[in-house]
C-alpha cells in the first residue's frame, strides 16, 4: 500500500512540474476562469444605456433644447452628435457612427400643442386626423435589441412640456426602422454568425493542424527547405483563406435560402473584408505548442469573441472596460464590416479604421509569429 502511494505521489509530482513548465496551459487554467468571470458578469447585459444618438433639429428653439435634454435624462440614448441634414443622419447610421437619429421638426410647438394628454383629450377644435408625433425617431434597426430600446421611448411622457401625463393612445415620437424593419433576429444573427464561425474554424483547425506537423515530425522536413520563417509561416495558413472563404458563402448562401436575409453590399468589399479578417485570425492560431493549447486557445478568444464582439449583446450595453476589450478582437471588427456590408451597403471607405485595425493587427501577428518561429528541432 505504501509503495503503491509512492508511485502515485511521483506521477503527481511529475505532472505538477510538467504543468508548471507549460507556461501557456499554466496561463490558461489561471485566466480562463477569470476572464469568464468578468464576462458573463459584465458583458453580458440586456438593459441596453447610453445608445450613441444624433440629432437634426430644424426648429432651432428653447422647446427642441428642452426635448432633447428629456431624451437624454431617460439614460436610454446618449446624443454624440448634431447633423444638420437628414441625409448626413442616415449616412452615419449606415457607417454605424450612432445608431438612430431624433429628428426635430421645425413645427415641433405646433405638434406639442395639438398634442392630447390623458384626462384632457384633444385641444378644442383639434381635428384627431391631424394629431401628429411630436418628433421623428430614425432608427438601425440591424440590431433587434437596440431597436427595442429605442422604441420603447415611442410612448415617452413629456412631464416638462406637457405638464400632463402622456395619452397612450397617441405616441409622443415616430419611429421608422432600417435595414430590419420587422426586427427578425435571422437578420441580426446569420451576418455575425459568420465572424462566430470564421474565429472558431480559423483558430481551432489551423492551430491543430501545425502542431500535427511538429507531432508527426514533418517540421523537420519543412526547415530543411530553403524557405525564411516567414515565407514558410505564409504558406501554412494561405490554404485556410480559401476554406474561409467556402464556409462564407454556405453561411450566407443558405442564410439568403433560409431566412431570406437580404444581401445588399458589394461582393469585392465582402470579400476584402473577409479577407482581412480571416488574416487577423490565422495570426492568432499560430501561438499554440500542441494540441491541448490549441484547444484552450480557440476557447480563450471564441468565446469572448462571441459575448463582446456585439453577436450576442449590443455593444453599447456593456461597461467601458468591457468595450475596450471587445475593440482588441478581430471579430468585434469584422462584425461592423459584415453587417455593414451585407445590411445596409456601406462602402469599406465610410468603415475603414475596422478594416485598417484588421490589416494592422495582421501584419503585427504575422510578424510576431515569424519572430518567434525557429527553423531549429529545439
Amino acid at each position: 500500500m505504501v509503495t503503491s502511494l509512492s508511485r502515485i505521489k511521483a506521477i503527481v509530482s511529475k505532472e505538477l512540474l510538467q504543468l508548471r513548465r507549460d507556461r501557456m496551459t499554466f496561463a490558461m487554467v489561471v485566466m480562463i476562469p477569470l476572464i469568464q468571470l468578468i464576462l458573463f458578469g459584465y458583458a453580458i447585459n440586456t438593459n441596453v444605456k447610453d445608445i450613441p444618438v444624433a440629432v437634426v433639429d430644424h426648429s432651432q428653439t428653447a422647446l427642441s433644447r428642452i426635448l432633447v435634454q428629456t431624451v437624454s435624462a431617460t439614460n436610454v440614448v446618449k446624443v454624440t452628435d448634431y447633423y444638420d441634414s437628414i441625409e448626413q443622419a442616415q449616412t452615419a447610421i449606415a457607417s454605424s457612427k450612432v445608431r438612430a437619429v431624433l429628428f426635430i421638426p421645425h413645427d415641433v410647438a405646433n405638434r406639442l400643442a395639438q398634442h392630447p394628454t390623458v384626462g384632457f383629450g384633444l385641444p378644442d377644435g383639434s381635428n384627431e386626423s391631424l394629431v401628429r408625433p411630436i418628433a421623428h425617431w430614425l432608427v438601425d434597426g440591424s440590431d433587434t435589441m437596440v431597436a427595442s430600446s429605442i422604441k420603447s421611448l415611442r410612448n415617452m411622457p413629456l412631464a416638462e412640456l406637457l405638464d400632463k401625463p402622456a395619452n397612450r393612445t397617441y405616441p409622443t415620437f415616430e419611429t421608422t426602422l432600417f435595414y430590419n424593419p420587422e426586427q427578425r433576429s435571422a437578420v441580426n444573427i446569420v451576418p455575425g454568425l459568420a465572424a462566430v464561425i470564421l474565429t472558431m474554424t480559423m483558430i481551432m483547425f489551423t492551430s491543430a493542424a501545425i502542431v500535427k506537423e511538429q507531432e508527426r515530425g514533418n517540421m523537420e522536413l519543412l526547415i530543411t527547405l530553403p524557405l525564411s520563417s516567414l515565407e514558410l509561416m505564409i504558406g501554412k495558413v494561405v490554404p485556410y483563406i480559401f476554406i474561409g472563404f467556402i464556409q462564407l458563402f454556405i453561411i450566407l448562401g443558405m442564410g439568403k435560402l433560409l431566412f431570406h436575409i437580404p444581401f445588399g453590399g458589394g461582393l469585392v468589399a465582402l470579400l476584402v473584408a473577409t479577407f482581412a479578417f480571416i488574416c487577423a485570425s490565422l495570426v492568432l492560431s499560430t501561438i499554440a505548442k500542441n494540441q491541448l493549447q490549441a484547444m484552450q486557445m480557440t476557447i480563450f478568444i471564441l468565446l469572448p469573441s462571441i459575448l463582446l464582439s456585439g453577436f450576442v449583446f449590443p455593444y453599447e450595453g456593456m461597461p467601458k472596460v468591457a468595450q475596450w476589450l471587445a475593440e482588441c478582437l478581430p471579430a468585434t471588427h469584422y462584425l461592423r464590416l459584415i453587417r455593414g456590408i451585407v445590411l445596409k451597403d456601406v462602402n469599406l471607405i465610410s468603415m475603414s479604421s475596422d478594416l485598417l485595425w484588421l490589416t494592422a493587427f495582421t501584419f503585427f501577428g504575422l510578424a510576431v509569429a515569424a519572430f518567434r518561429f525557429k527553423k531549429t528541432l529545439d
